[in-house]
């Protein structure tokens, strides 16, 4: 079982660093209000320490024309925002990575599944993150995780740490985990050894869950 990496939130070189070295697939940069912010000149900054095959994504909430312009002109392969946003039409090598936020609403939803261009294609995965969205620390519920997962790409995020992931990944089995606030020493600051824990966790919990992701 291969299970996806991505670390949100990283906000300064010891963080970036630090998730290439330890394997992640994904980084992502939040460039709306929060407090794991960073500025344009910041996230390029980060940006060109990324080096090709790791995914760097763009983090809104709810993002303006212009925020988007703005993020659209530095080098990111995708855009996490929520997932009812209106859009422009995005770049040819951008792609949109929706994120839901955990309802029992959400078991009615129907999800159409991009065919995916190899196996570590984002295309067409949806983030789904706890009740009251990213950063908060809060979890998605485990059983309806496990079943969204079967019909969709799903990213699970939501108060995800080294300690639990493991669990997390046996019970939902999902394509991709993405962690923020469970892999910091003070709030909006990643600790590197936190980071090289979560993902060392995953590659353990991989061993043990022999299954494919869907």
């Amino acid at each position: 079982m291969r299970v996806r990496v991505k670390l949100c939130g990283l906000t300064n070189s010891d963080a970036i660093d630090a998730a290439i070295a330890a394997g992640a697939d994904a980084v992502g940069l939040v460039l709306s209000e929060s407090p794991r912010r960073v500025s344009l000149s910041v996230a390029e900054a980060l940006l060109a320490r990324v080096p090709p095959g790791i995914l760097r994504v763009a983090v809104f909430a709810r993002p303006s024309r212009g925020e988007l312009a703005a993020a659209l002109a530095l080098p990111f392969d995708a855009l996490q925002a929520e997932h009812d946003v209106e859009l422009p039409a995005l770049p040819g090598h951008v792609h949109f990575l929706p994120v839901l936020r955990d309802s029992p609403e959400l078991e009615a939803r129907e999800f159409e599944r991009a065919p995916a261009r190899g196996a570590d294609d984002w295309r067409g995965a949806v983030v789904l993150d706890g009740p009251l969205g990213g950063g908060r620390g809060l979890p998605a519920d485990v059983e309806r995780a496990a079943r969204l997962a079967r019909r969709a790409r799903l990213v699970l995020a939501g108060g995800l740490t080294p300690d639990n992931v493991g669990e997390r990944i046996a019970r939902v089995r999902p394509f991709a985990v993405d962690a923020s606030s469970g892999l910091e020493r003070a709030r909006g600051r990643k600790d590197p050894a936190l980071i090289t824990a979560f993902v060392r966790a995953v590659r353990a919990a991989e061993t043990r869950c022999p299954s494919p992701t869907p």
